[in-house]
């Protein structure tokens, strides 16, 4: 037998078909040993074994090549196959027609089928089933309700259970590709992390610090590194692919990157995980309390953003130090049309299922709670 070249995970499988094609052509031969009697031309038997043979043994070496395995083999696959079940009519009238006598081919028959099933699914399995099974019924000779139906029964159901296990097999070979090629860009980009943080982020960290202890001039470019600094590493913890199996998506990816020198975001080690659309709105809401920190509070005032994953829940919560909210501002904003914390946090909130509560003190800074559910799965 030649080896199946493919490193994909139906390279067992073609080497099934390839053994059960040979172990066939071990039983056929028996037969024709041990029941000489049902063969009326023994002689031309034992030519159709050859032509069985030789066919086994290309089909093999063309099937080992992921790249040979065309519509065209496996249609001459089928077509051989069947020439050489019709040879029974031949070799062994008038016993192929008595219930019970096996064929010339024996068990080989089922080769093209298998090959079918594996390569392209679970319908053209139970199409090349059909096809030998109908020629198995013809064989017989016999009317519909006199003729036996084991073989065509044990074919159909040899293509549909094969095919659906090829596809199950091809699926979780591509998902094990994908998790690879997953696990290597992220393995790539821890590395590229820490080279960064040993190097860039140091010198960024020191700029700013010496630049905020000389003041003047020097205390806005430190002002600016710590900028940069905090941008860097929201790039570098943002995913480049946040969006995940299921349609989920990483909450923390969507918040590191409104980081910044004047906005701290704390976020669990692990991915805090909430269903695409869930997550985007959330985020949303985050974006716009911010904005509210930057247009009410001025360039001074720094926020917070902390993340709690709770498992049956994730709360963020959007903390500043700016002067506080007077009692029956955000009444009277709404009142006026100004939508911006009803509509655009409490609302988006109230529309995912959560919550969202504002909390605030004259002179010592606002705090917005945002809670969102998960559906349980």
């Amino acid at each position: 037998m030649v080896a199946d070249t493919s490193a994909g995970m139906l390279a067992p499988l073609w080497r099934s078909v390839a053994a059960f094609r040979f172990a066939s052509l071990v039983y056929a031969a028996a037969l024709l040993v041990v029941r000489r009697g049902n063969y009326s031309h023994i002689a031309w038997a034992w030519v159709v074994l050859g032509v069985m043979v030789a066919w086994t043994g290309l089909t093999t070496y063309a099937y080992s090549v992921p790249a040979r395995r065309t519509r065209v083999l496996l249609a001459a696959d089928l077509l051989v196959t069947t020439a050489a079940l019709g040879s029974t009519t031949l070799v062994q009238w008038p016993r192929s027609t008595y219930v019970g006598a096996m064929p010339v081919t024996a068990t080989w028959v089922a080769g093209p089928v298998l090959a079918w099933a594996v390569a392209l699914g679970v319908r053209a399995g139970a199409v090349a089933a059909l096809i030998l099974g109908a020629c198995i019924i013809a064989l017989q000779h016999r009317s519909p309700a006199d003729a036996t139906y084991n073989g065509p029964v044990l074919l159909m159901m040899a293509g549909i259970l094969v095919g659906y296990v090829s596809r199950l097999t091809a699926r979780a070979e591509r998902a094990l590709q994908q998790a690879t090629e997953i696990e290597a860009a992220s393995r790539e980009r821890d590395r590229i992390a820490r080279s960064i943080h040993d190097s860039v982020l140091q010198v960024l960290a020191l700029v700013q610090r010496r630049g905020a202890e000389a003041g003047g001039e020097a205390a806005e470019i430190g002002r600016l590194a710590g900028e940069q600094g905090a941008a860097l590493r929201a790039l570098i913890a943002a995913d480049a692919g946040p969006e995940l199996v299921g349609g989920q998506l990483d909450l923390r990816t969507l918040l590191t990157r409104e980081a910044s020198a004047a906005v701290s975001v704390v976020t669990p080690a692990g991915p805090v995980l909430l269903a695409g659309d869930t997550a985007r709105e959330t985020a949303a809401a985050v974006r716009a309390a911010l904005d509210n920190v930057r247009r009410h509070c001025g360039e001074s005032a720094r926020a917070w953003v902390l993340v709690d994953d709770e498992r049956s829940a994730v709360t963020v919560t959007i903390r500043d130090d700016g002067p506080g909210i007077p009692p029956m501002r955000l009444a009277e904003a709404a009142a006026d049309g100004r939508l911006g914390v009803s509509h655009a946090i409490c609302g988006r909130m109230r529309d995912l299922g959560g919550s969202a509560e504002v909390t605030s003190t004259l002179g010592a800074g606002t705090e917005v709670r945002l809670r969102v559910p998960r559906p349980e799965a």
